[in-house]
């Protein structure tokens, strides 16, 4: 190994040369995560990265819609595919074992050529929102949940999804939640996750059953928002390899089977001071003010921030009276019919769970969004309503049916809107109004089983 070699090699994360046990680097892949939280980037042999030379991508991966189409908007020289400057994060270096080749991966930040943060790219919105709190001397600490499917391989769009046969051979043994014989139904996934998972250095809290048939949930670890952003934007990947290699799909969809429940990342959230505190606690061990404040920060502004909690129109099929998401902005202590919840912990570890939020978000984007109203409930030290006592799934609807009408809730907050980024939010409103009309032009098999001979 060459001089160049060793300086880069020493930036890397312990767990990654670990993993590496004196074997040769092959491919480096560089990514980032564009707006959707798809991987996008160059892979390269490692001479080449090595070599630390200055990389470029083309801005026009943010004007991308989920279906790969591009979005024309009102932006000056849109399509002159002026580059932006791919800057390695070695912290984020870890392991793609699932690749033929002994490959790197390293997620990397995004800034122009005269070195400044690009504010549309989702990692770089999360940083923003998290400088607000280094400014007043909080610290935020998450910890997302992953809920996903794994299905039957679907290759035909037309068919609807399944769930995959486990080893018992019949589908409905997986529907059953927090049943240990339902996670060994799929033990071969869930092992080659855990392989993955330790390969790339990450630690994984717990695996349960969830209530859909080949339903999945993992819970990460407590940590910082880039961190955990930068772990599930990687496990989504590390999952899906998990699943290819066992014949099956795994998807992050929020609602993929009409009678099986959504998929949710809920996320809990927590404020240390600069001593390291938690601010949601009092010297009294009671809720402080803050907790409070950020209470009302998320039932004021969730509904503004929802287009970015459930960015698609299959999103707000999660959110139907008779499924298992709440459709409220209640809060509540223990009680998961509430929109927010406040789980069981001791008082030091006080802590907020949003529910709202769906699996097909981007973990940047959604971590951003719910930590800004958050933040704007402290800073304007908002009241919540009163505890939430019982079943809240009967209670009346607090969010937005449908993408375009979390749309107008979206460019109807403005204090939202300038914590994100004026110029992301003009860009992420032109992205997902695009996906809309796309979706309307569709004819759907309810519209021809129900229309085509009874209007």
């Amino acid at each position: 190994m060459s001089k160049a070699d060793d300086a880069v090699f020493s930036k890397f994360p312990q767990a990654f040369k670990e993993w590496l046990d004196g074997r040769r680097i092959e491919e480096v892949e560089c990514i980032i995560s564009d707006i959707a939280g798809v991987s996008r980037g160059k892979a390269m042999p490692w001479a080449k990265f090595s070599r630390a030379e200055r990389m470029f991508l083309p801005l026009s991966i943010f004007y991308q819609t989920i279906s790969g189409e591009y979005a024309d908007m009102d932006i000056a020289n849109q399509w002159t595919e002026n580059d932006m400057v791919l800057v390695p994060d070695y912290s984020t270096a870890t392991a793609a074992p699932w690749a033929g080749d002994i490959t790197l991966q390293v997620i990397h930040d995004v800034v122009d050529t005269s070195g400044n943060p690009i504010e549309i790219v989702p990692r770089n919105v999360l940083k923003k929102v998290l400088r607000l709190y280094a400014d007043e001397g909080w610290t935020p600490v998450v910890a997302p949940e992953i809920e996903f499917y794994l299905t039957k391989a679907n290759i035909d769009p037309d068919l609807p999804i399944e769930p995959p046969m486990g080893r018992s051979g019949r589908r409905v043994a997986s529907r059953q939640a927090y049943s240990m014989m339902a996670v060994d139904e799929y033990g071969k996934v869930i092992d080659d996750i855990y392989d993955f998972a330790e390969a790339a250095g990450y630690e994984i809290d717990t695996i349960i059953q969830e209530g859909g048939a080949g339903q999945i949930e993992i819970n990460l670890i407590h940590g910082d928002p880039v961190l955990k952003a930068d772990q599930v934007f990687y496990f989504k990947r590390l999952i899906r390899e998990a699943a290819f290699r066992n014949d099956c799909y795994a998807t992050f969809m929020a609602k993929p089977m009409q009678d099986e429940p959504g998929s949710a990342m809920h996320i809990h959230q927590s404020i240390l001071d600069t001593d390291g505190k938690n601010i949601f606690n009092g010297p009294d061990d009671q809720p402080t003010d803050a907790f409070m404040s950020y209470l009302a920060g998320l039932q004021r502004y969730i509904p503004g921030a929802i287009t970015l909690f459930a960015p698609y129109v299959n999103s707000y099929r999660r959110f139907v009276t008779t499924g298992s998401a709440p459709v409220n902005l209640e809060w509540g202590a223990d009680n998961r019919t509430a929109g927010i919840r406040i789980p069981i912990s001791s008082p030091a570890a006080r802590r907020i769970e949003n529910r709202v939020v769906g699996m097909d978000c981007n973990p940047y984007l959604a971590l951003a969004a719910t930590l800004a109203c958050g933040y704007l409930g402290m800073k304007n030290k908002l009241k919540p309503r009163e505890a939430v006592a019982g079943d809240a799934y009967n209670l009346p609807r607090a969010i937005p049916r449908s993408l375009l009408d979390g749309l107008d809730e979206f460019k109807s907050a403005p204090e939202l809107r300038h914590i994100l980024g004026d110029q992301f939010c003009d860009i992420y409103t032109a992205l997902k109004l695009h996906e809309a009309e796309a979706f309307l032009q569709v004819i759907s098999p309810w519209e021809r089983e129900h229309l085509l001979l009874n209007v």
